[in-house]
């Protein structure tokens, strides 16, 4: 749970808005379900909602989510894709195999995005 999320108890009181659309836009972090509102994301857990506010619906505007709400994801893809392109040039110019230069290509882009990804999640939770 970030720090900006608000938590409502299903013991308090059954919530869901009337409009909202369920989704598998978002990081579901666990949860059973994920609606959208608008720019409201609520995830449903047995015993809870996680409530918080995207600055930019991903229905709308997808790219303007992953730069605004998401950079970490984008910056994992970047660090896959530039990790995996450079691991693979290096062993194609061992003159390696070419199937053992993709696999080791694919293992290294995962690991760096990977990497990559983590990195900025934990920067961002750190700047929130």
């Amino acid at each position: 749970m970030s720090r900006d999320e608000i938590v409502v108890p299903k013991e308090l009181r059954e919530f869901m808005l009337k409009d909202a659309e369920e989704t598998n836009l978002g990081q579901k972090n666990g949860a059973n379900k994920q609606y959208r509102y608008g720019n409201l994301h609520i995830r449903e857990y047995e015993d809870k909602f996680l409530v918080h506010t995207d600055k930019i619906d991903p229905r709308k505007d997808p790219l303007g989510h992953l730069i605004c709400d998401a950079p970490e994801v984008l910056v994992g893809l970047a660090c896959g894709l530039f990790g995996g392109l450079q691991i693979g040039k290096l062993l194609f110019s061992n003159n390696k195999s070419k199937k053992s230069t993709l696999s080791n290509g694919m293992i290294s882009g995962i690991f760096s995005g990977y990497v990559g990804y983590v990195t900025t999640k934990k920067i961002k939770n750190y700047l929130e």
